[in-house]
């Protein structure tokens, strides 16, 4: 039971709109972030990004401030390299994320602290090997609760709780408890521009698995009117028929 409940987790986490992001995000950093959403420039192109934000963060930032910037460059360029299924170099990325949100929820813990540690453990866990997947999928959840016990408003972490209901295989999921509460995010979360995106795909995506295709139209059009180019939302609206 508990690696099926592992599976289903994960299930939600490695959905390729289940894009879990930082809010209010310091100038030079957004960047880096459009370029994983916009999904224009290859990982090649998006390591200059992933390098001047580490700069800039260095220069900008220290302690427990620096390292939260730190550990989201790495789950970016992580993710960059991944699309291209370049595995071996995405987990070396997640890896150095992980273990710097390790040490910040040790040594200086918050809601975003927890965050990274659950993105960064949840694309470890979908580049494996499965021993590791089992072993450390249900953490994700917990560590997104965490979360909320400091910051109870985190999007990101609601939207990690919420996603397993929409994106995890029959008949482990429930369509319609997802969207209520990936809805309830849009009045109780402190949404981003990249958690807007997250949210509405989110939606979209559930109510295309009902079959109300209508709706989901609705949606995925909203989550392109924030990123216009994301392949993904793309993709799930050219197979609407």
């Amino acid at each position: 039971m508990k690696h099926i409940l592992a599976i289903v987790l994960l299930a939600a986490l490695w959905s390729n709109s289940a894009i879990l992001e930082a809010q209010n995000l310091p100038e030079w950093m957004i960047p880096l972030r459009e370029a994983i959403y916009e999904q224009k420039l290859t990982a090649n192109e998006v390591t200059p990004l992933y390098n001047a934000a580490k700069t800039d963060a260095s220069q900008n930032l220290s302690g427990a401030t620096l390292n939260l910037a730190l550990s989201r460059c790495e789950y970016y360029m992580g993710r960059a390299l991944l699309f291209e299924e370049r595995n071996t170099e995405a987990k070396t990325h997640f890896s150095e994320g992980l273990r710097i949100a390790e040490g910040l929820v040790q040594t200086s813990p918050s809601a975003e602290a927890w965050v990274l540690r659950a993105e960064n453990l949840s694309y470890l866990c979908q580049i494996g090997p499965w021993t590791f997947t089992v072993s450390n999928g249900l953490r994700i959840e917990d560590f997104s609760k965490n979360a909320l016990r400091y910051n109870n408003r985190n999007a990101i972490a609601q939207y990690l709780i919420a996603a397993r209901w929409v994106y995890a295989p029959a008949p482990f999921n429930n369509h319609k408890k997802g969207i209520e509460m990936m809805s309830a995010i849009i009045e109780n979360g402190d949404m981003d521009k990249d958690d807007r995106f997250n949210v509405y795909s989110a939606i979209g995506y559930a109510y295309l698995q009902q079959k109300k295709n209508t709706e989901a139209r609705t949606w995925l059009q909203r989550s392109l009117e924030v990123y216009p180019t994301n392949k993904y939302v793309n993709g799930l609206l050219n197979n609407i028929k």
